[in-house]
Order: C-alpha cells, then sequence, then structure tokens
C-alpha cells in the first residue's frame, strides 16, 4: 500500500503541472502584451537611419509636376512625408505642414502612398498642398523599401541624401520641437542626428 501511494504522488504533481500550465502560458503572454500598451509605436527602430535613401523613380501625380526620385533628396536637409488621402492622421498634421512651407523652415517632399491620384489632388486643393515635389506611389513598392509601416511617416534626409531620423504617425508639435528639428539641425551642422 505504501508502494502504491508513493507512485501517486509524483502523478498528482505531474496532473497539476498540467493543468496550470496553460494558465502559465496565458498570464506570460499577458503580461508581454500588457507591457506592450506602454511601448511608443514612434520609436520603433528603422535600419535605414544613416544609409542612403533606397533608389527610386516616382512619377508625379498627373498634372501636377515634378515627380520624386532618390537623386532629388540631395543637395540639401529635407522632410519626405509620406502620406494619403484616405489617412485620417494625415489631415491631423496638414496644418504644421502648411505652416512650414509658409515659413519655409525646410523643403518638404510628398510620398503618396496607396493612392488614387485624382483622389490625392482632391485632397490637395482641399487642404492645401506643402510639398515641392510628390512622387505617387500607387503600388506602394517604395514605401516598402523606405520602411513604411503606415502612413503618415516623416523622414528627415540630410544633404547626402542619407536618412537621419524617421517620424512614424501624425507629426504634432512636441514632435516637432524636440524631434524633428533638432534633426535638421543637426543634419545642416553636419553633425549626427539624436533621433
Amino acid at each position: 500500500m505504501a508502494g502504491g501511494s508513493d507512485t501517486a504522488m509524483p502523478s498528482r504533481r505531474r496532473r497539476w503541472a498540467l493543468a496550470l500550465l496553460p494558465l502559465a502560458i496565458f498570464l506570460a503572454l499577458g503580461g508581454f502584451l500588457f507591457q506592450g500598451l506602454y511601448l511608443d509605436s514612434r520609436e520603433i527602430p528603422s535600419a535605414l537611419i544613416g544609409r542612403p535613401v533606397p533608389e527610386f523613380a516616382l512619377p508625379a501625380l498627373p498634372g501636377r509636376p515634378p515627380g520624386l526620385a532618390a537623386a532629388d533628396l540631395k543637395g540639401e536637409v529635407s522632410l519626405v512625408n509620406v502620406f494619403a488621402s484616405w489617412c485620417l492622421a494625415c489631415r491631423v498634421e496638414h496644418p504644421l505642414l502648411m505652416r512650414l512651407k509658409r515659413e519655409g523652415v525646410v523643403p518638404i517632399h510628398g510620398l503618396n502612398h496607396k493612392d488614387e491620384p485624382e483622389a490625392a489632388l482632391g485632397w490637395l486643393a482641399r487642404f492645401g498642398d506643402p510639398y515641392s515635389r510628390i512622387g505617387a506611389d500607387r503600388q506602394g513598392r517604395v514605401s516598402i523599401d523606405w520602411g513604411v509601416y503606415g502612413v503618415p511617416e516623416t523622414f528627415v534626409v540630410d544633404a547626402e541624401g542619407r536618412i537621419v531620423c524617421k517620424q512614424i504617425g501624425a507629426i504634432d508639435e512636441r514632435a516637432w520641437r524636440e524631434r524633428l528639428w533638432p534633426a535638421i539641425e543637426a543634419a545642416r551642422a553636419g553633425r549626427p542626428a539624436a533621433c
């Protein structure tokens, strides 16, 4: 009898361990997901920081030349803003882009992401056009090469055509003041950007 109860104890423990295993997995997974709530999606690192912009040449929107190519992003520090007419967050940041254009702070180039040309032109007519150049990325292939997660995204490109900063999501005053403007100033001074 004593021998039988000795073998029953490990068996019970094993059953309890197996019964608790799904709970332990659930709690561990829940912990990781909960921790993810506090991560800033704008802080996703880009493998392209410090590298030349990908080689590309995009056509202009119909009736709104010029288009945008990698060669256009050399010679001066600039912003490349990925936008679309269907993007609600793009509307949020658009007044800031229009102000930057009025003030002549930095050249702004647009990468129109997966948009119908007529819709993009209508959007620009309605809200204003802050862009020096716009490339129509109808299929989104160039955006993929740039490492775009979603629109809007904005890149600071230095005079040599290297990406020095990436902003994921709409630009607000804080992002402009604390992230993008310091990166532009650093790029103009030839210093590494702290972005």
